[in-house]
């Protein structure tokens, strides 16, 4: 399921930004802080009007495919992607991470949208009250540091657009 929140930035009411967040559906209730967080901070950045399509994926394994038809569309000045792999204690959680991190990176790289990470790999979580209050408070300042640096890297590629266009007859 896809949903919509429109958001006002701080910044020009003229620009008009358009974010992708994709979510794993593991660990979601930690997971959602992460959005949440994400949601609230943007409206202190520099941006203008906010467009965020909220998406849930079964994993983290899945995110990168979502990403890359994202930011295939056109339509996504970012994409921002957020999970939580765990150490299950059955399988290697560093093979699910890596191949995560490097999917979102030849996402960015083959389509020229910026992709962000929140999907974090603890080096130890057990399913207790303790981890769980740890994670969901640094999962949401994750999210809110991934929404000013999603409002610096559009903002800088708009500028660094501008900047190419105006010295391409030079």
């Amino acid at each position: 399921m896809i949903s919509t929140h429109s958001l006002s930035g701080s910044g020009s009411a003229s620009t008009h930004t358009r974010i992708a967040f994709i979510q794993s559906g593991w660990h979601s209730e930690l997971v959602n802080a992460c959005r949440d967080g994400f949601c609230a901070e943007l409206s202190s950045t520099p941006l203008g009007s906010i467009e965020v399509h909220l998406m849930e994926v079964p994993g983290a394994y899945e995110i990168p495919l979502h990403a890359k038809t994202c930011a295939d569309s056109g339509i996504y000045d970012a994409v921002v992607a957020a999970g939580l792999v765990v150490d299950g204690g059955i399988y290697r959680h560093e093979f699910v991470a890596t191949a995560v991190l490097n999917g979102l990176m030849q996402v960015q790289l083959e389509t020229g949208v910026p992709v962000l990470s929140v999907v974090l790999t603890p080096q130890q979580f057990h399913e207790h009250t303790t981890h769980h209050e740890f994670f969901a408070q640094h999962l949401a300042l994750k999210g809110q540091e991934a929404a000013q640096t999603c409002a610096g890297i559009v903002l800088q590629a708009a500028e660094l657009a501008t900047f190419l266009a105006g010295r391409s007859g030079v």
